[in-house]
Parts: C-alpha cells; sequence; structure tokens
C-alpha cells in the first residue's frame, strides 16, 4: 500500500479514537490516557536505557503530568469537553518542511523557521474561532500562539531526544507515523499548560 495512504489511514483513525474517547469522557477517557501514556512512557525508557536513572525519573514525570492535566481539563462531565478540544487544535499544528530556512538543522532537518509561523498561525486562528464558536474564556485566544508555540518546542525536544539516542522515531506502533511519542510530544506542553491556566481562571 501506498506509504501517504498508509500515513493518512492511520492518522485518520488515530484522531477517530482520541476524539471518541474525549467526548465518552468519564472512565473510558481515563483508561485511554493510562493506555497512552504507558505506551509514551515504555517509548521514553527504549530511547533513554543507556542515559541514567535520572532520566527515568524524568520520563515518569514527563508522562504523567500531561496524564494529569489531560484528566483535568477533561473532567468527569462534559462542561469542560470543548476546553480538551481546543488542546487537541493547539497541539495540532507542528511546522514541518514548508519553507527552506531550516528550524534547527542539527536537530530537526525537516522543520522549517516557516512552518513554525505557520503551524503557529494556524493553530491560533483555528484555536481563536473555537473559543468564540464555543464561547471559552477569551483569554485562551491570546494564549492559543504562546501553547502553539510550546508544541513546537516538545516537538524539537523530542527529536533532540531521538538524535542524541540515534534512532529515526520512538516506536513502530503507528503505520507511518512511528511512536507513541513521535505524536503526542507537541501535546505535552500543551496539556500542561492549559491545565494550569484553567486553575488559575485564564481557560
Amino acid at each position: 500500500m501506498n506509504e501517504l495512504l498508509v500515513r493518512i489511514m492511520s492518522g485518520v483513525i488515530m484522531i477517530a479514537v482520541a476524539l471518541g474517547a474525549a467526548f465518552e469522557g468519564g472512565g473510558l477517557f481515563a483508561i485511554f490516557v493510562a493506555a497512552i501514556v504507558t505506551v509514551m512512557y515504555y517509548e521514553w525508557r527504549q530511547i533513554t536505557r543507556a542515559w541514567g536513572r535520572c532520566w527515568a525519573i524524568a520520563g515518569f514525570l514527563y508522562c504523567l503530568m500531561p496524564a494529569v492535566a489531560l484528566l483535568w481539563v477533561r473532567g468527569w462531565d462534559d462542561s469542560r469537553l470543548n476546553l480538551l478540544l481546543w488542546v487537541y487544535i493547539g497541539a495540532y499544528f507542528v511546522g514541518r518542511a514548508l519553507g527552506k530556512k531550516k528550524l534547527a538543522p542539527g536537530i530537526s532537518p525537516n522543520k522549517t523557521v516557516a512552518g513554525l509561523y505557520g503551524g503557529v498561525a494556524a493553530a491560533a486562528l483555528l484555536g481563536g474561532a473555537w473559543v468564540l464558536y464555543r464561547d471559552l474564556n477569551h483569554a485562551l485566544i491570546v494564549l492559543a500562539p504562546i501553547f502553539a508555540a510550546a508544541a513546537q518546542g516538545g516537538d524539537l525536544f523530542e527529536s533532540w531526544m531521538k538524535r542524541k539516542a540515534g534512532v529515526k522515531d520512538s516506536g513502530t506502533w503507528l503505520p507511518g507515523h512511528g511512536g507513541v511519542l513521535d505524536r503526542l510530544d507537541g501535546l505535552v506542553p500543551v496539556a500542561v499548560l492549559t491545565a494550569l491556566a484553567q486553575l488559575v481562571g485564564l481557560a
């Protein structure tokens, strides 16, 4: 099967599962989050197994924080579902091979400055539109591009880890996409920052 088609189909399935769990909420969403972060931590350990105990502890916290954040943001009723979907929007757009000027060629040669700007702009526009459509806290309009930039930082951090470990992908679970860390590296900072914003009344 064509590699691009496999990537698209895999992506559609991932999005459908993530949205299905989000809309269902409750225990199913908690199980979904627990399963995802378990795989994330497994991949982290595979990448960092020769780096010492501190990296094992850091990975545990790296995976635990977004898990707690996502459960907090989603809540146990549907009152914060729209905020969780806003998190998904903010974490989705990570710029890659758009334009020629490389963003961090020593870490991730496919990422470009234009891709960074495009990803942040797309997240800001769509995130802002979602805020207005669902009448969320308007402070999120300002936070959208900031959190989108943080998502880019999460993506670069995971790319740096892979470059340091000498691996192309964090895993092989997702056809055409690599591992779970490869897909959720941008979600980690956005989920945590959104939970903090919600705690201080900005979301």
